[in-house]
C-alpha cells in the first residue's frame, strides 16, 4: 500500500489556452499545502519550462479518441474528455493511494492531505455549482480524488465503448466522471465548503461586486475559477458587464505564485 506521506496529484495540459507557468504555479501550490512528499504528473505535449519536481507524461492519443472526439460532435456539450486519459491505471505504480486531478484553472488556498484522505475508496468531487445545468451531474470536476486499482472504470468504459459513454454523458467529462462513480457505488461529494466557486462564493452579489473585493471563504481549500475571469484577472481585477466585473482580490497573489 502506498505509503501515507506521499501525494499523488496530476494534471493534463494541452494546447495553449493555459501557459506552463500555470502547470509551475500549481505545482508550487500543491508544495504549500501538503506535509507530505509529493509526485506530481503532468500530461502535456510539450514540456519544455516545466518546473523541476513536475514527471512529464507524453499525451498522446488514446486508442478510442477518434470515435470519442467524432460522437462528441453530436451531442450537446463539447467539454474536455480528453481529461479521461488521467484515469488510465497504467500510469501510476501498483501500489499507488488516492490520486488529485487538478485542472489548471483552480487555486489551492488549503490543506491537500485533507482531501487526499477523505472518504477511502471512492471517488470524490463537489456537487455540481449548478444542480439545474444541462447535462446534469453529480460532482463538478475542477478537482477529483480517484484511487486507480479502485476506479480503473473511469478508463476502461470509454474505451471498451466510446459512442455510448459519450452520449451517456452529453459529452461533459464531469457528468461521465461523476455518473459512472456514482453507478457502481463509489461517488461521495466532498463537503461544499471546501471546494468553492469564484463566481459564486468570492465575488460579492450585483451591485457590490462594483465596490468590494472578493472574500475568500473561512473554509475553503480549492476555488475553481470556470469561465471568466480566470485566476490573473481576477487578481488583478476584471472589467467587463455589471454582473463580471469584478474588484481586485488580492489574497489570490498569496496562493498564486
Amino acid at each position: 500500500m502506498q505509503s501515507a506521506s506521499r501525494l499523488t496529484c496530476i494534471c493534463i495540459k494541452w494546447g495553449t489556452l493555459y501557459p506552463t507557468e500555470h502547470v509551475n504555479r500549481l505545482y508550487r501550490a500543491v508544495l504549500r499545502n501538503t506535509n507530505r512528499e509529493v509526485d506530481f504528473y503532468c500530461m502535456t505535449e510539450l514540456a519544455d519550462g516545466l518546473d523541476d519536481g513536475i514527471t512529464a507524461l507524453p499525451l498522446e492519443e488514446q486508442p478510442y479518441e477518434a470515435r470519442m472526439t467524432a460522437t462528441q460532435k453530436t451531442v450537446k456539450k463539447q467539454g474536455a474528455l480528453r481529461k479521461i486519459a488521467m484515469f488510465n491505471p497504467a500510469l501510476f505504480s501498483k501500489d499507488v493511494g488516492p490520486v488529485l486531478a487538478l485542472d489548471l484553472d483552480i487555486l489551492i488556498t488549503g490543506d491537500l492531505d485533507k482531501l487526499s484522505d477523505f472518504a477511502p475508496g471512492q471517488v470524490t468531487m463537489r456537487g455540481p455549482f449548478a444542480p439545474e445545468s444541462e447535462p446534469r451531474t453529480y460532482g463538478e470536476g475542477s478537482f477529483i480524488k480517484f484511487e486507480p486499482k479502485h476506479h480503473d472504470f473511469l478508463y476502461t468504459t470509454m474505451a471498451e465503448a466510446p459512442e455510448e459513454s459519450v452520449v451517456m454523458c452529453k459529452g461533459s467529462e464531469q457528468t461521465y466522471t461523476s455518473t459512472l462513480a456514482h453507478q457502481n457505488g463509489m461517488f461521495t461529494p466532498y463537503p461544499s465548503e471546501w471546494i468553492v466557486s469564484f463566481k459564486y462564493h468570492c465575488r460579492p452579489k450585483r451591485p457590490m461586486n462594483l465596490f468590494v473585493p472578493p472574500k475568500l471563504p473561512e473554509n475553503a481549500h480549492i476555488v475553481c475559477f470556470h469561465g471568466r475571469p480566470n485566476v490573473d484577472e481576477a487578481m488583478n481585477g476584471f472589467k467587463s458587464d455589471p454582473f463580471h466585473t469584478t474588484r481586485p482580490a488580492k489574497w489570490i497573489a498569496d496562493n498564486w505564485r
